[in-house]
């Protein structure tokens, strides 16, 4: 069986890293998601809770009331990317495997056998999902829906060169509303076998 790569971005809600782990799964390989933040702070010797906070900086959350004038992190936010790119290449060249958001299908946008997923829904079931599956209280719900999905286009505009919609690099977009978790997953793991990557 030849190495291939899927990667999966996602809207907040949509549960793509939860489809991302059934098909994982089915299909016999790794997943990642989690596991490069844990590989970049140590590569960069800091710890876990740091890089996420950086991360989340980048994607607006807190950059405005840390850094009102645009100054601070900026530069470790650019280091951060770089190295966890270069993490997400070393992972792909190695084995087939499920990667995770982090702008993967940019990151592999010139390497063979990779399929790019973007997985959506519906705002109302992804409020619904993260109610009945995260735990949420509707006005909680609303709010990251709204705000996240914001943050993470933003920052793959901002690292991304030359991307400018959501379509841009990314070969399949589903509807996990209409399909469902396991559905979902099912389908693209169909895909994958139909492209005799297993």
């Amino acid at each position: 069986m030849e190495k291939y790569v899927v990667t999966i971005s996602r809207q907040f809600g949509a549960m793509g890293r939860t489809i991302a782990q059934s098909m994982a799964k089915t299909l016999g390989i790794e997943f990642y998601d989690r596991d490069i933040v844990e590989e970049t702070a140590k590569r960069m010797n800091l710890p876990v809770s740091e890089i996420s906070d950086e991360e989340e900086r980048a994607t607006g959350f807190f950059a405005e009331k840390r850094y009102p004038l645009g100054m601070g992190s900026a530069s470790m936010q650019q280091e951060i990317f770089q190295i966890q790119s270069n993490i997400i290449r070393d992972i792909a060249s190695k084995e087939s495997c499920i990667l995770v958001g982090r702008c993967s299908d940019y990151c592999l946008k010139d390497m063979d056998r990779v399929l790019n997923v973007y997985i959506y829904a519906s705002t109302e079931q992804r409020i619904d999902n993260c109610m009945t599956k995260l735990g949420m209280d509707e006005k909680t719900a609303r709010k990251m829906v709204k705000d996240v999905d914001k943050a993470r286009e933003s920052y793959r505009i901002k690292y991304c060169s030359g991307v400018t919609g959501v379509l841009d690099h990314r070969d399949i977009c589903i509807d996990s509303g209409k399909f469902g978790i396991e559905g979902t997953a099912n389908i693209l793991c169909n895909i994958i076998k139909s492209l005799m990557w297993e």
